[in-house]
């Protein structure tokens, strides 16, 4: 209960040490699963669960949660079990909505289309090869033949990876800065509100 808590809570409101501690392993999974999202919409063209349909009704949702938040939270401990199992359900639900804004933005900037993803790719490793093996060809001989390839397949290598990279990186960046924008704005909003209002002391 405590590790759910820290990590949908957060640093602010948790009093747990999970923002004091390296969740790598969390950071690469949340861009592994956004990226499977990701690649589902692709080939299918479907949103999986609705994750990439950011319709106006996830944008309200996530806007909604987003500044109930630090009302959501400031009084977690002192809620009862029936109350906090409700908070981490909403909590989940808003990095729902965060996967799908990641989904949303990421799908239309891919220009490659599913039917055509054959072609590009055949075109694109023998472009590369020829490439590599029109520049090794001056030195004549089919050892520099042998390198063209072998510098065309290393290229092709490395460009399949950092696209995989990117994959998995890219949604774990938007999230984070989701996650320090949601920081400033319950930092602000406890400090000038809720705080006087309240009057609480954490």
């Amino acid at each position: 209960m405590d590790y759910l808590e820290g990590l949908f809570l957060g640093k602010l409101w948790s009093d747990t040490d999970f923002e004091n501690r390296r969740h790598i392993e969390l950071f690469m999974l949340y861009g592994i699963l956004t990226a499977l999202f990701v690649g589902l919409m692709f080939w299918t063209g479907n949103a999986f669960i609705g994750v990439g349909n950011f319709n106006l009704f996830q944008k309200i949702a996530l806007i909604l949660i987003s500044i109930a938040n630090p009302f959501m939270c400031f009084r977690y401990y002192r809620m009862p079990l029936w109350g906090k199992i409700l908070v981490l359900i909403g909590k989940a639900f808003k990095a729902y909505l965060v996967m799908s804004l990641t989904v949303a933005l990421i799908i239309p900037r891919i220009t490659v289309k599913s039917s055509g993803i054959k072609d590009f790719l055949i075109n694109f490793l023998n472009s590369t090869l020829e490439k590599y093996t029109d520049k090794f060809a001056g030195n004549g001989g089919s050892f520099a033949t042998v390198m063209g390839v072998f510098a065309g397949g290393i290229h092709v290598v490395l460009v399949t990876v950092g696209i995989i990279l990117a994959l998995v990186l890219i949604p774990g960046v938007i999230f984070l800065i989701y996650k320090l924008v949601q920081y400033i704005f319950d930092y602000i909003i406890d400090r000038l509100l809720i705080r006087k209002v309240f009057r609480y002391k954490r």
